[in-house]
């Protein structure tokens, strides 16, 4: 197997909170159960396309542990992935980890907070993870993005869970994510001239 040179950057998007609503209950974020509970935000197609137009890839990854589990079908989640793919066509991937968690006798190198679904695409794709970031609401996001090597960006909803380590950047919505890495991307393109 031929490996790709890692030269190109990659905005990682985690799915559930960042791209779509999540389902909140008792302060504690769910994915959507079928496709009519998906809503993507407002904000997302116009932010994706400001981060593809400034040269970035976009692959999603998302921990799906309930199909492990099996309290949601694989045909559920990829019927979500395939109106996603409709939805932001200008995706370069999604990476899905479908093991239900070592809690669950199902452990694995893929489930984040490990970073195996950046790894691999960072394989697949030639990603630089130091110049790449992860777009994520939770705590296996943030430290998810540092097992691998790239910035981490939360987007704060306010769930009733701590974070294990210090983001690089913390905002309140998707917009404000793309501004923050557009302005380091440009800030730090400018010093390298």
């Amino acid at each position: 197997m031929s490996l790709i040179a890692a030269i190109n950057r990659c905005v990682f998007l985690d799915r559930d909170g960042v791209l779509n609503r999540s389902v909140v209950r008792d302060g504690l974020p769910f994915p959507p159960a079928n496709l009519g509970e998906f809503q993507l935000y407002p904000d997302v197609a116009e932010g994706c396309l400001q981060l593809k137009n400034a040269g970035f890839l976009l692959i999603v990854v998302t921990n799906q542990p309930d199909v492990g589990r099996g309290t949601q079908s694989r045909e559920s989640v990829q019927a979500i992935h395939a109106k996603l793919r409709a939805d932001l066509p200008i995706l370069d991937g999604i990476e899905v980890c479908f093991h239900a968690g070592a809690s669950h006798g199902e452990p694995c190198d893929c489930r984040k907070p490990k970073p195996g679904m950046l790894l691999r695409a960072a394989a697949t794709h030639g990603i630089d993870l130091k110049r790449s970031f992860l777009i994520g609401d939770r705590w296996r996001d943030i430290d998810c993005a540092h097992a691998a090597g790239c910035r981490a960006v939360f987007i704060d909803h306010g769930y009733r869970e701590q974070l294990r380590e210090k983001p690089e950047f913390t905002v309140t919505s998707f917009r404000e994510a793309v501004a923050i890495i557009l302005q380091n991307h440009l800030s730090r393109s400018a010093t390298r001239d």
